[in-house]
């Protein structure tokens, strides 16, 4: 068995996926981002390649996104996150029209073109209140896991509203919710609700289409899904597996980039998209 693998270096969590000759994912890993990125992305390949059965010789071509994608010696390919996100999301789902991608650092809106190309993107502005990293900070502020806000946020009966679009008066006004003793589940959705309509925003700016594709890790929190839902009031497409669905994109590009080699690696990395 041959495999190509796709590895992505998140700022939170570092994803391997690997693809059979017909494309079928044999092998997933998530293991935690530390400084050493080349260590981190051999410890996931290795991790995915226990899952698959299989052994370092067996992998073909490695293609890398996300931020540490420049610092993993043995990729043949690197590939920005917004390509890869869309890629991913339109062989999951293959009408995606816009996918959300919101990780630890930034959120991103893409609007698809055939084939899962991008046609256009936005980002959030540089702040963590409009993406994922506030709900860790918010997590550690309420005490609670992160893991548990999702099903938390499920059980609000009058969220709060988080109105301040930077991190450090969203923090102030959680302070003030709490002091004023509302509900932490209630507090949670409001936060949920806030990044919501950030989304909404940054998915308006590239031409709002059904079906939507979200994506990243924020994705596995169901309170969140549903908050999306009701703001931009449409269904909304999430994976099993919604934070390796960049590294599965990598994967799947570097599949398409193997097969027109003929199978033979050229002798340098390239950069795509």
């Amino acid at each position: 068995m041959t495999y190509v693998a796709g590895i992505d270096i998140g700022s939170r969590s570092t994803k391997a996926v690997l693809l059979d000759e017909s494309r079928k994912v044999c092998g997933t890993a998530i293991v935690k981002t530390r400084p050493d990125f080349p260590g981190v992305a051999q410890e996931a390949m290795e991790q995915a390649l226990a899952s698959a059965g299989g052994r370092r010789d067996d992998v073909k071509y490695v293609a890398t996104t996300g931020l540490g994608r420049y610092n993993v010696p043995f990729r043949d390919i690197q590939i920005t996150d917004i390509t890869c996100a869309a890629r991913g999301a339109e062989f999951l789902f293959p009408n995606t029209a816009c996918v959300l991608d919101v990780g630890g650092q930034s959120t991103r809106a893409i609007r698809l073109r055939d084939g899962g190309k991008v046609k256009e993107f936005k980002s959030n502005d540089k702040c963590a209140a409009g993406s994922g990293g506030f709900l860790e900070r918010a997590a550690h502020y309420l005490e609670i896991p992160l893991t548990d806000l999702g099903s938390l946020s499920m059980k609000a009966e009058k969220p709060t509203t988080i109105s301040s679009v930077c991190a450090v008066l969203a923090e102030s006004e959680i302070i003030n919710h709490v002091s004023e003793g509302q509900s932490v589940k209630d507090i949670i959705r409001g936060i949920h609700n806030s990044l919501a309509s950030r989304s909404k925003a940054l998915l308006s700016r590239v031409g709002l289409e059904d079906e939507v594709t979200f994506v990243g890790g924020v994705a596995r929190q169901d309170g969140m899904v549903e908050a999306l839902k009701q703001s931009i009031n449409r269904s909304v497409n999430v994976s099993e597996q919604p934070d390796t669905v960049a590294a599965l994109g990598a994967a799947l590009l570097a599949h398409q980039r193997l097969q027109k080699l003929g199978g033979v690696k050229e002798p340098e990395s390239f950069v795509l998209g």
